[in-house]
């Protein structure tokens, strides 16, 4: 497994498993791979308390892990928010990536698998277009980002369930998958469709796109980090922000105002737009109230950040 290739002999590394098709192919593939690597691979499967019988689902997740030769193997219970703003998709997100960071720092993993493929990528892309996230959000699903790392984004849906198939594994079919409640179950149905209608081609399409799409991304980030290197630390002169490309500037937002303190997941499009305002459609409109009881002002040509700790 390629995704292995650079890891070290004895090195662990841990599989979220949902018990589903995806990640209960990537743990049998994660077995196998481990075998002859001389790594040692272990599974992590987060209960998050959403459906009735979760605690048995995650159970059963963990001893098909064992079978396949996983230790160590642990279940971990979450918590969910109910009142998350982001919904409870991207909630049961936040929480479980924490759980299993928090697990891989305990274990002493050096990397955590998690079994997107190709399929969940252009799923990924549309829904980024659906949205009109930008670039970013286009480039799709990361390789790996941190410790994290997803083998099967080649894979398709099609050869999980092919591979579960031929190894007699019996894997969980989450109902969250086909509840249309969940937009993203009805960007899968989207897709289902257009490629009804267009062609198979279109999911390989829009897995290029992400790959295309990374590269620009990363290019603007890494530009949007030098042009903030190069401003020094707030308060910025709002000349030198304007000097800046929008395409950058917007980068240069956002990495600032999480740097301060303001929750990321909370920062959306519009907090980054009211910024730019203070820029380019400046009327002395007082500051800008951002999450987390944070705000940005403007001030004798300075822009500032302030947090719900700043003392005046």
């Amino acid at each position: 497994m390629a995704a292995l290739a650079d890891l070290a002999p004895d090195d662990l590394v841990l599989v979220a498993c949902s018990g589903g098709t995806d990640s209960l192919s990537l743990v049998a593939a994660t077995a196998w791979a481990a075998e002859r690597l001389s790594l040692r691979a272990g599974a992590v499967c987060v209960d998050h308390g959403l459906q009735a019988g979760s605690p048995q689902v995650a159970a059963r997740a963990a001893e098909a892990c064992r079978r396949l030769g996983l230790d160590p193997v642990e279940v971990v219970p979450v918590e969910v928010p109910a009142d998350s703003p982001d919904g409870p998709e991207a909630a049961a997100r936040l929480v479980r990536y924490a759980a299993l960071a928090t697990c891989a720092d305990r274990l002493g993993a050096v990397a955590v698998l998690l079994g997107h493929t190709s399929d969940d990528q252009a799923e990924q892309v549309l829904l980024g277009l659906v949205r009109g996230s930008g670039i970013r959000s286009l480039a799709g699903i990361p390789p790996r980002r941190g410790e994290v790392r997803r083998p099967f984004l080649e894979i398709s849906r099609a050869q999980t369930h092919a591979s579960c198939d031929e190894l007699g594994l019996v894997p969980w079919q989450d109902p969250h998958n086909d509840d249309p409640a969940y937009l993203r179950v009805r960007v899968r149905r989207a897709l289902i469709d257009l490629t009804t209608d267009l062609g198979p081609g279109v999911r390989a399409g829009l897995v290029r796109t992400a790959a295309l799409a990374r590269q620009d991304a990363d290019y603007l980030d890494a530009l949007a980090a030098d042009a903030r290197r190069a401003l020094g630390d707030l308060p910025w002169e709002v000349g030198d922000l304007i000097r800046l490309d929008p395409a950058l500037r917007t980068r240069v937002w956002r990495a600032a105002l999480t740097d301060a303190g303001v929750p990321a997941g909370a920062l959306g499009r519009n907090h980054i737009a009211e910024c730019e305002r203070l820029l380019t459609a400046w009327a002395g409109q007082g500051p800008i109230p951002l999450p987390g009881g944070y705000a940005v002002t403007r001030r004798s040509g300075q822009v500032s950040v302030s947090g719900p700790h700043t003392v005046n």
